[in-house]
């Protein structure tokens, strides 16, 4: 018998994927898509590196059943596009966020949600927001100011 295959837009195209619908969405990603940007960290929604879009809403795809996403639109790190995309993208690279690299897609993401809700947050609405990503190099200054660049604000 053969598993019911799961519609979902994924990074803006129609997408059918034949995996059994409460298989985690990262590993549908990672390894049925391959599309390996979204990083495993913790596998308990606790870190947040496989942090996706799910209709805008910022997702920890290490919990999410596939079918839980059936019929919405997922965006992942490589399908995220736009103004403030780019601009978090250009801050990243600016002000040298990354170190060892494995939590900034996750935390892109997440600051692509707080900038598209709040385009120039606050430091404590860009605390609340990425405090659930956890970056083992402590980078926090430094995505901290790319999200207030990014924003078009001064750190």
């Amino acid at each position: 018998m053969s598993t019911p295959m799961t519609p979902i837009e994924l990074n803006g195209q129609p997408t059918q994927v034949d995996v059994e619908p409460d298989a985690p969405l990262l590993w549908v990603l990672r390894a049925e898509l391959q599309l390996t940007g979204t990083k495993f960290g913790c596998g308990m929604a606790l870190c947040g590196a496989c942090t996706v879009h799910v209709d805008g809403v910022p997702t920890r795809s290490c919990v999410t059943p596939l079918g839980s996403a059936a019929g919405k639109s997922v965006t992942t790190i490589e399908g995220l596009q736009g103004p403030v995309a780019d601009a978090l993208r250009a801050a990243w690279t600016a002000l040298d966020v990354v170190q060892c690299g494995y939590c900034q897609t996750g935390q892109i993401m997440q600051a692509h949600a707080l900038l598209t809700a709040h385009p120039q947050p606050t430091d404590a609405q860009i605390d609340e927001a990425m405090s659930g990503i956890i970056c083992r190099c402590g980078t926090y200054p430094r995505v901290r100011a790319a999200i207030h660049q990014a924003g078009g604000r001064k750190a």
